[in-house]
């Protein structure tokens, strides 16, 4: 594995251990951010309205950041393969002729 893919790979991983943290800081719809860190909302960590907006901010930015490392990952991990590759499908056999039943010869059910 080459230097750019070890990178990668590594902000890939950080990014994901950002995203699931985020994601458990943030609370559901019915509780506040005063349940979290005790009494009042107004005395949180980010203040009354700013833990929603800079925590859903923040798991995006993680998001974004963990879908283009996991694109870039497949672009450097990516076989390289010639113009004329048909995929899966390169291996195949042709299948061989089936000869067509005589006039006349019941076709098995």
């Amino acid at each position: 594995m080459d230097f750019i893919t070890s990178l990668v790979l590594i902000l890939n991983i950080i990014s994901a251990l950002a995203v699931i943290v985020l994601v458990l800081m943030q609370h559901g719809k019915g509780a506040d951010m005063g349940a979290a860190f005790g009494s009042g909302s107004a005395g949180s960590v980010f203040g009354a309205s700013g833990s929603a907006n800079f925590l859903s901010r923040s798991t995006a930015a993680a998001a974004a950041v963990f879908f283009v490392t996991c694109m870039a990952l497949v672009l450097l991990t990516a076989p390289k393969t010639s113009k004329n590759d048909l995929g899966v499908m390169s291996g195949a056999k042709p299948a061989a002729e089936v000869a067509s039943p005589a006039a006349g010869q019941k076709i098995p059910d």
